[in-house]
Parts: structure tokens; sequence; C-alpha cells
């Protein structure tokens, strides 16, 4: 019998001793609801939520007979952009959202995006050193997913 995965668990709420394994997915592989997928030992379950599911790495994938898969948020092709001024990032942050871009808050205000090569262009054409690379992403999650998606217990934060 193949294994179901029923809920996903944000990462810090679930005990990184219930991982049974881990399964790495690229950022757009990590928005589901329904799919037969398989974890990193090559060990195929099903994914079978009530519905579609932004995961991100460290979250847990509930396993319907007790266990946790643990999401590891894969290494893909990324742009990272760097920026003089904090007006150049701004700006460049701007464009970027206007376009709907996911994007990664890096430290020291840097940005990560997936590669794109008209975007990287324009990065470049609006001032900022880029660099590519193969790194896991995790943009910044929406406004609506922080209210919804994290909404734990006594997390739960009212406006």
């Amino acid at each position: 019998m193949m294994r179901r995965v029923i809920d996903i668990s944000p990462a810090g709420f679930w005990a990184s001793d219930a991982a049974v394994a881990t399964v790495s997915l690229a950022f757009n592989d990590r928005y589901r609801r329904r799919i037969r997928l398989t974890d990193d030992t090559g060990e195929d379950f099903f994914l079978d939520l009530a519905e579609p599911r932004q995961f991100g790495d460290g979250d847990g994938m509930v396993l319907e007979e007790g266990g946790i898969l643990a999401v590891r948020a894969a290494p893909e092709t990324v742009i990272d952009i760097m920026c003089r001024t904090t007006e150049e990032k701004a700006r460049i942050a701007w464009h970027l959202g206007n376009r709907h871009t996911p994007m990664q808050v890096l430290d020291k205000g840097n940005l990560r995006i997936l590669q794109d090569h008209v975007l990287e262009q324009m990065v470049q054409g609006l001032g900022a050193s880029t660099r590519r690379l193969t790194a896991p992403f995790e943009p910044e999650g929406g406004a609506y997913e922080h209210s919804q998606a994290h909404n734990v217990g006594e997390h739960t934060h009212e406006f």
C-alpha cells in the first residue's frame, strides 16, 4: 500500500525526530493538492490534501499512517541580485513585484529570483549586478499566505 500524505505541518511545528524520510522539491513543485511523488530514497507516496497548499523548506508532510516526510527546497538555477543602494533595491523589488515574480529576500537585502534571462537583463538595466547559481529557492509568501497558511493555534492573527 502506498504511503499517503494527508496534511502539511509548518516548519517549527513538528518534531524533527518524527521524520521518516525527506522529499526535495523545486519551488514550482511545492504548491500541490493531489499528486504521486517520490521521496529522496526513491519510495513513492501520494500527496492527498483537501485543497492546494504551498509548502516550503522545513515543512512536514504528515503521513496518514504516522510519521513525517521532511520537505527540502531542492537546488535550482537562480539569479542573485545585488544592489548598491537601498533606493536601487526598492526600485528593483517594485519592478519584480509588479510582474508578480516570486522573490526571495537574502541577507543584506539582496534578492533572489528563479533564472529568467529577460528579468536578469531588466534588473541589470536598472543598475543591479547579478550572479547565476544553483541554490534552494524560498521566496517570500504573499500577505494572504502568511495570514492563512500559518494560522496555527495561538499564532492566529486577526486584523
